[in-house]
């Protein structure tokens, strides 16, 4: 079967090991169920994968992609949950033992990728297959940090770092459904104008003053964008963590955090009772994520490209 696929790690030239051909069709072993990928989403986790970064090398070569969307064999429309988690009761992004798909599991950017049958959740009418490929990972994850880790309340103020990636962009059109005074930051102005039309009621130049000072800020920058973020907040605020893209902080401004009374709360990914939660608010909401790119398969490394150099404008699909 046709997929792209990670032929080796490389720490220096990610796109190096960058393959596009074919793989052997997937065994479906009991208690799992195949799915025939309709579309499926980039998302830096890929990046970190052709790095070698949490992935063991007797595991390569590796078939890219955490999430998608698709059909069972017997022509039901579902969504991937991207966490694979057995034998674990409760929250399984607590499991030390989970994984997601492309760690340990072959990834979705092929023809067919098996997961075991609670990984699939029925893919609402309302969204095409590659807009419900965009909530497993990214999508997902901005719910978790939002409704689940924040604590925040409709009405108060949120700030968003870096407005143009998938997991910002979700964050904003998420907090303006929920009822949030959504601010964002952005290189540049067509960054910043996209996280305008994605609903958010200011927006500001990365590390600009911000006009009074904000309630909660969803990081996943990193170290370009921390120490904005702790002098953004009020005194008892919050900051979630779901990722840093440009490395750790040089300070951890931690006099701050402590005099202030600052929350700093990490998050990662979300379980799949979430993710069905999600896909609900989302038809209930009329909530449609930003899809910056849109590409057939063939043509991934186009995509993986403009993820490299950071010229995202939402999610980038590949489809079949």
């Amino acid at each position: 079967m046709k997929a792209v696929y990670a032929a080796a790690p490389n720490p220096d030239d990610p796109l190096a090991g960058l393959t596009i051909g074919d793989r052997p069709e997937p065994e479906v072993p009991d208690g799992w169920v195949a799915v025939n990928v309709k579309a499926a989403t980039l998302n830096m986790h890929d990046l970190f994968t052709l790095r070698g970064v949490g992935i063991r090398p007797e595991a390569f070569p590796m078939i890219l992609g955490c999430d998608g969307a698709g059909t069972l064999d017997d022509g039901s429309e579902v969504v991937l949950h991207a966490v694979v988690s057995e034998d674990w009761a409760g929250d399984e992004t607590l499991n030390p033992k989970r994984s997601i798909l492309t760690e340990v599991h072959q990834g979705t950017f092929a023809e067919r990728v098996i997961v075991p049958a609670r990984n699939v959740l029925p893919k609402p009418e309302a969204l095409s297959f590659g807009e419900a490929a965009c909530m497993g990972t990214a999508w997902l994850t901005a719910y978790r940090m939002l409704f689940v880790k924040s604590g925040l309340r409709p009405g108060q103020t949120m700030l968003v770092q870096g407005a143009s990636g998938g997991v910002a962009t979700a964050l904003i059109a998420l907090g303006r459904a929920a009822g949030m005074r959504v601010w964002a930051t952005g290189r540049s102005e067509e960054k910043r104008a996209l996280a305008t039309a994605q609903g958010a009621d200011a927006v500001f130049e990365s590390g600009a003053r911000l006009p009074e000072r904000v309630d909660g800020v969803f990081e996943t920058v990193g170290g370009a964008t921390w120490s904005h973020s702790v002098k953004a907040l009020k005194p008892g605020g919050v900051i979630v963590i779901s990722g840093t893209t440009t490395g750790e902080p040089k300070a951890a401004e931690l006099q701050r955090i402590f005099f202030l009374q600052l929350r700093v709360i990490g998050s990662t990914m979300g379980t799949r009772d979430e993710l069905q939660d999600l896909l609900s608010f989302c038809a209930q909401q009329d909530i449609r994520p930003q899809i910056g790119r849109e590409l057939p398969l063939d043509q991934a490394e186009e995509g993986f490209r403009a993820m490299l150099d950071g010229e995202t404008a939402g999610k980038i699909v590949f489809t079949q």
